[in-house]
């Protein structure tokens, strides 16, 4: 009889533990944790040239046809600016749309009205580490961008722009939240 009242005991401290633990995650929980976790990173450049002060520098974007493109070093948008990424499908492929937001949407605007014929050169970063990061895309600017989105067909898989989206939006969120506190 006392065997089974010390087991009675021990799972009733077991279920008091659980309780006053908030009891444990489940998959998805700790599925959805992982996720919250990623992060990304998108530098938009804008094509210059050559200059003698070290205020630009020399790239190569695309893998299968390299192009060579003169780059101001200093990025004229980052992640921090960036309110929303999202992976669309298009006739034969995919591109990936960035929404700035008001600071971005201005940046985006001014460079794309002083630099008709030069190109946006755009380097993403999909996890903390440096191999899965490159430069992914040169748009040509045709146009002055108005509505603060960035659209181009990157150099990458859908899974590693997937990534990449994920990431941004989750840093996004990290840093609108910091800003409206």
């Amino acid at each position: 009889m006392k065997v089974c009242a010390r087991r009675f005991n021990l799972f009733l401290l077991l279920a008091a533990v659980l309780i006053l633990s908030g009891g444990c995650k489940t998959d998805k929980q700790h599925e959805q944790d992982k996720l919250n976790k990623v992060v990304g990173a998108l530098r938009v450049h804008i094509e210059v040239n050559p200059d003698e002060m070290g205020t630009s520098q020399t790239i190569s974007v695309l893998r299968s046809e390299p192009v060579v493109v003169t780059i101001m070093k200093e990025p004229v948008l980052t992640e921090a600016n960036i309110i929303l990424a999202k992976v669309i499908s298009s006739p034969g492929g995919f591109s990936v749309a960035v929404q700035f937001d008001e600071a971005g949407g201005l940046m985006l605007e001014q460079y794309s009205a002083a630099n008709p014929g030069k190109h946006f050169v755009i380097y993403g970063q999909w996890s903390d580490k440096p191999v899965d990061g490159r430069w992914l895309a040169a748009p040509l600017i045709t146009h002055h961008i108005s509505n603060g989105v960035l659209s181009f067909t990157p150099d990458a898989s859908t899974e590693e722009m997937t990534q990449l989206v994920l990431g941004l939006n989750n840093v996004a969120k990290k840093v609108h939240k910091s800003r409206f506190k």
